[in-house]
């Protein structure tokens, strides 16, 4: 990437969107256009890194907003578009499944006709080299039994709100494709994790509830499973997938890491009495507490991810073992971040309970 190019980012100062900005910013020479709208978890702290850095700009702007979209398209001419801005948490979709329509469905939407119009104006050979690359989960495959594995070809069957919707989203893009032509690239990726997660996902909220001593809530047995990604080979998956993927075509990203919840939050504990030994001795394991399982909660997922290994030769560099080590050792060395959170946006309070007004739509 020249530094005569500009990328946009949408969705940041999320946590997979703002480590996409910091190696855009780190290893490129192109200016790097963030566009965040700054809900509950878009964190400027996210960004302290490149914050100050001359081809890092942040534009606070909602992608559901045409008009301020056109803006800035006419005035930054992007030549290509990682959206990786949504809602992404199962358990919230349940509670209120509006926001999730608002912004997967009519956000991605009203971003590729943004991108659509701009491209159209564009000389023939910026057309050719354009691309919107759509970042998706394999939440929208459904739930798989014991055996087997998502494929590219497998039937969207989503379960929850948030998949219904990333699904959505997905048929979207696909289609600006076949019916005009834009240049776009689908991911579907498996469970992230990694440094700069909110604290409402499984991972940082078993790590800085087990360093306070709190339950570790694990819902019904903890046989459901899981395919573990590191947030910084997700990065380095979708680059590859910007520079040498097909248009048209889909991938999936996966960290071929299968594992129970109770595994992971077992493991969790293991490294954390390892690294950081509760003040009074006790393992952490001793916090494990079986709740009421999540309502439709999938049981298993698991990416297929050899297609982009043979055809654009990316695979994950990060074991397990050594991902998740890196993880808790961030967590404790960056108590300022996530106890700020907890203070002014989360508790660790249960999500996604079936309330009177979980439909949360008009």
């Amino acid at each position: 990437m020249s530094a005569s190019e500009t990328i946009f980012v949408t969705g940041g100062a999320g946590f997979i969107g703002s480590a996409v900005v910091r190696r855009l910013v780190a290893e490129t020479a192109c200016q790097v256009v963030n566009i965040d709208k700054l809900t509950y978890a878009g964190c400027l702290d996210n960004l302290l890194p490149v914050a100050q850095h001359p081809r890092h700009h942040f534009i606070q702007a909602d992608i559901c907003d045409q008009p301020a979209m056109r803006r800035l398209f006419q005035e930054h001419r992007p030549r290509a578009v990682l959206h990786l801005a949504a809602e992404s948490h199962v358990d919230r979709s349940i509670d209120g499944p509006a926001a999730f329509i608002q912004t997967n469905v009519v956000g991605t939407a009203t971003l590729l006709e943004t991108a659509r119009e701009y491209w159209r104006q564009l000389p023939e050979g910026e057309q050719q080299s354009f691309r919107f690359l759509h970042v998706s989960t394999d939440e929208v495959f459904g739930s798989l039994g014991p055996e087997g594995h998502f494929t590219e070809e497998t039937p969207y069957r989503p379960n929850s709100p948030y998949s219904a919707s990333k699904a959505a989203s997905d048929h979207l893009v696909r289609a600006w494709h076949h019916t005009y032509g834009l240049p776009v690239l689908i991911t579907n990726c498996s469970n992230n994790y990694g440094p700069y997660q909110f604290p409402e996902k499984l991972i940082p909220l078993m790590i800085v509830n087990a360093l306070a001593g709190r339950p570790l809530p694990i819902y019904g047995r903890g046989v459901n499973v899981r395919d573990w990604l590191y947030v910084e080979d997700h990065v380095t998956a979708l680059l590859t997938v910007l520079e040498r993927g097909q248009p048209g075509e889909t991938y999936n990203i996966g960290g071929h890491n299968e594992k129970t919840n109770l595994e992971v939050v077992t493991l969790v504990c293991a490294i954390l009495d390892e690294l950081q030994p509760a003040a009074n001795g006790r393992p952490y394991d001793r916090l494990i507490t079986f709740v009421a399982d999540r309502p439709g909660h999938d049981l298993r997922y698991a990416i297929d991810a050899s297609k982009i290994a043979r055809e654009l030769g990316w695979r994950p560099q990060e074991s397990f073992a050594s991902g998740l080590r890196k993880t808790v050792q961030w967590y404790l060395d960056n108590r300022w971040w996530w106890e700020k959170l907890l203070q002014e946006r989360y508790s660790g309070q249960r999500l996604g309970v079936l309330a009177s007004n979980a439909g949360g739509l008009p």
